[in-house]
């Protein structure tokens, strides 16, 4: 009930007078059971009584609630806000939301309605990731890394690969790589090849449209490179504290910097993995290929 959660007379009653009145308690006792803590919920309803106020004062009732937020969002996003002045602030929208997505969860507000997916809007995106993890072996993180590149490039391109030509290619990729540094460029590259690949592979395009793309260079000395010393790597390992936590991270600092594990390769490590007979440690890497390593020696300093 409200007046357990809302201890202000004058809020219950901006509250119980405004548009939110009829669910007003039932939202109050659905953030204590959501565990909202006492000082959060009385922050939002005092909140959500200027947003209540304002719908008010503008004609908007219970019936639309909605488009009433949608009308204070635009509001305040066009009228800078003076600190201190009455009137909707960003927690006041803030705490509207809550009370929007509260309503939506009990079913008195229908669900927003959901944006496909990028797979779902181009079933060739569908298709090259299924190929890409098929033939090829990706992971799934690594596709996702390059469908951010590709739902670009498709929005630009469109999804009839009949229609790319080695210009279009070209340009499309030299004007998306002028946004982004050398190495963000490479990547932009390397994901639209592979796309071009399987469009050759499964006849959608001429083989060898990939070699349209440019490449863009990038030496390998040009800039100072960034790595730590062995007496500052030592340091770091013996910085691990001696509970299982320390232990763990000492584990994870050894096989980054004596077996030179990825990040993500270590991620994926399970105890199963361990060969503790042989001492040896079976690692996949790209591609999905394994690899055996054995053991560094490992010495309690």
């Amino acid at each position: 009930m409200l007046e357990v959660h809302l201890k202000t007379s004058a809020t219950q009653r901006r509250l119980r007078t405004g548009p939110a009145s009829e669910h007003i308690d039932a939202f109050a006792d659905w953030l204590h059971f959501n565990g909202y803590t006492p000082i959060s919920i009385d922050c939002l309803l005092r909140s959500l009584a200027g947003w209540t106020d304002w719908m008010l004062a503008h004609g908007f009732d219970a019936n639309n609630l909605v488009p009433g937020l949608e009308a204070c969002k635009l509001l305040l996003a066009r009228k800078k806000r003076v600190l201190g002045s009455a009137g909707p602030n960003r927690s006041s929208i803030t705490a509207a939301s809550v009370f929007i997505r509260f309503l939506q969860t009990q079913g008195k507000l229908p669900l927003p309605a959901t944006l496909p997916s990028a797979t779902e809007r181009w079933t060739l995106l569908f298709e090259y990731r299924s190929w890409m993890q098929n033939h090829r072996g990706l992971t799934a993180s690594t596709l996702d890394v390059y469908q951010g590149v590709l739902v670009g490039f498709l929005e630009s391109l469109g999804d009839e690969p009949s229609t790319y030509t080695a210009g279009s290619l070209r340009d499309y990729v030299l004007k998306r790589s002028q946004l982004h540094g050398i190495e963000r460029a490479k990547s932009i590259v390397v994901a639209i090849r592979s796309f071009l690949r399987f469009l050759g592979a499964t006849g959608r395009c001429p083989v060898g449209m990939e070699f349209a793309i440019p490449g863009f260079a990038s030496w390998k000395l040009s800039s100072t490179p960034r790595f730590l010393a062995a007496e500052e790597i030592e340091r770091v390992i013996r910085s691990c504290g001696e509970d299982a936590n320390g232990y763990r991270d000492r584990a994870v600092l050894l096989l980054l910097a004596r077996l030179g594990l990825r990040a993500s390769e270590v991620a994926q490590l399970k105890f199963t993995d361990i060969d503790w007979r042989c001492g040896a440690i079976r690692v996949c890497g790209k591609s999905r290929r394994q690899e055996s390593l054995t053991f560094p020696p490992i010495s309690r300093q």
